[in-house]
C-alpha cells in the first residue's frame, strides 16, 4: 500500500522536470539564427564598507502593480526595509550571512545552476560583469551545494511535505524546506518553483505562503524568481509569484523578462527547459541561450540584495 502511495505521488509530481529531455553539449540556439543582443540589467559596484545599524526610513511605495508584473525589472534598483528586517533578524537568530539556499525543481538542482562558480575561473568568464566576482567569492561554497529543499519534478507542496524530505539528512516528519534551513543556515533563498505547478495552480499560491511565512519567521531573506515557461498559457503562476513578491514586499527576480529577448524566449521544442550554453557572458553567441542568463541574473539579484542589507541610508 506505502508503495502505490509513493508511485502515485511520484507520477503526481513529475511533470516538467520527469520527461526525458537531451541537453547538448553546445548551445541549442543555431548559429544563423538573427543576432540578439540583450541589454544588462544591473551593474555591480565596489562593496560597501558599513555593517547593518538601523532600518532605514519609511518611504514612499513607488512600486509597479503587480498586474504590470511584465514590467517589473529582472533585477530590482534596491531591496525594500522589510528585506533589511527579515535580514537583521536572521543574524539575531545566528544565520549564515554567508550562505544561501536554491529552493526549486530540477532546474535548480542541475549542475548547470551556479555550480561553476565553485569551480576554477577558467570555467566560466564574467566580461564585463567581472564586479561579480566578489559575490562568488563571498557565497563560496553555497553555489556547488546540492540543497535538501529542490529535487527533480518538484512543486512547491513538495517543500512542505515530509515524504520527499532526504531521510539521511532529515529529521523524521521534517518538511524539506525547514530541513534545509536547519541543516544550511542560509540568510538568503532563491526560490525558483512554479512550472510543476501547472496542474496544481488552485493550490500554488496558497502553499507559497506557507513557503514564504516559514523562511520569513527564521530570518532567511526570500528571493521570488518568475519562470521562463507560459505552460499554464495565461502566465497564471508568474502572475501570482508577482503578487507575492508585492505582499511580502521582498526582492522579485524577474527572470521571465531576461529571456524574453531570446530565440524561442530562452525555451527547448518542449516549452520548459532552458536552452543550455556555457557560462561564458562575454560570448555572443553562448548568450543567445537561456542558461547564461539564468546563472548571470542570479549572481546579479545575489549581490544586489547582499549590498542592499548590509549598505543602506
Amino acid at each position: 500500500m506505502k508503495k502505490s502511495l509513493y508511485l502515485v505521488f511520484l507520477f503526481a509530481f513529475l511533470v516538467a522536470c520527469g520527461g526525458a529531455v537531451t541537453v547538448p553539449a553546445t548551445t541549442v540556439v543555431p548559429a544563423d539564427l538573427p543576432t540578439v543582443t540583450p541589454t544588462l540589467p544591473f551593474t555591480s559596484t565596489p562593496v560597501p564598507t558599513q555593517t547593518p545599524t538601523q532600518l532605514s526610513s519609511a518611504t514612499p511605495d513607488t512600486r509597479l502593480s503587480p498586474d504590470h508584473w511584465q514590467e517589473w525589472p529582472i533585477i530590482p534598483e534596491r531591496v525594500s526595509s522589510r528585506t533589511i528586517e527579515i535580514y537583521l533578524q536572521g543574524q539575531e537568530l545566528g544565520n549564515n550571512p554567508q550562505a544561501f539556499s536554491k529552493i526549486g525543481d530540477c532546474e535548480s538542482i542541475t549542475d548547470y545552476f551556479l555550480v561553476p562558480f565553485d569551480g576554477q575561473p577558467s570555467g566560466y568568464s564574467l566580461g564585463s560583469s567581472s564586479g561579480l566576482q566578489t559575490i562568488i567569492n563571498y557565497f563560496h561554497d553555497s553555489y556547488k551545494r546540492t540543497s535538501l529543499a529542490s529535487g527533480k519534478g518538484w512543486t512547491a507542496a513538495n517543500e512542505l511535505t515530509a515524504l520527499w524530505a532526504d531521510r539521511k539528512n532529515c529529521n523524521a516528519g521534517e518538511m524539506p524546506l525547514a530541513c534545509e534551513v536547519r541543516v544550511n543556515r542560509p540568510s538568503f533563498a532563491l526560490i525558483m518553483l512554479g512550472t510543476n505547478d501547472v496542474y496544481h495552480q488552485d493550490t500554488f499560491e496558497t502553499n507559497m505562503h506557507s513557503i514564504l511565512d516559514f523562511l520569513v519567521e527564521k530570518g532567511v531573506v526570500p528571493i521570488l524568481a518568475t519562470k521562463a515557461d507560459n505552460l499554464e498559457g495565461d502566465n497564471a503562476i508568474n502572475a501570482a509569484i508577482v503578487r507575492l513578491a508585492y505582499e511580502y514586499d521582498i526582492p522579485l527576480w524577474n527572470f521571465w523578462l531576461a529571456v524574453q529577448p531570446l530565440p524561442d524566449h530562452g525555451l527547448q521544442p518542449d516549452g520548459s527547459h532552458l536552452t543550455w550554453a556555457g557560462h561564458y557572458f562575454d560570448d555572443p553567441v553562448r548568450m543567445r541561450a537561456a542558461w547564461p542568463w539564468r546563472n548571470l541574473t542570479a549572481l546579479q539579484i545575489l549581490d544586489m540584495v547582499w549590498r542592499g542589507v548590509i549598505s543602506h541610508p
